[in-house]
């Protein structure tokens, strides 16, 4: 089962420079943590501003959603583990 990505909500971690959201696992919520590097691998032509990398995470939601279940699923999902780090080399 793909993971389900219900709740839009995504807020900006400026402490470690990332993008924090959530999918589900049927009732399990999996943490996932965007760096901005991914970001800028998309959008290079962006600054580094928070606006700026949450109008980018929406514009791209829906490749990052792909990315973060693919992540999952080769993580070993279901395991144990509910958060994971999405880093530049995964897209």
């Amino acid at each position: 089962m793909k993971l389900h990505f219900p709740n839009p909500s995504c807020s900006f971690d400026e402490s470690h420079n990332r993008v924090l959201f959530w999918g589900y696992d049927s009732t399990m919520e999996i943490s996932f943590f965007l760096e901005t590097a991914a970001l800028k691998r998309l959008y290079p032509e962006m600054n580094n501003a928070e606006s700026e990398f949450l109008k980018a995470f929406d514009t791209a939601r829906d490749r990052i959603y792909e990315v973060a279940d693919k992540v999952y699923r080769h993580g070993g999902g279901g395991k144990g583990t509910y958060a994971y780090v999405l880093a530049a080399e995964d897209f």
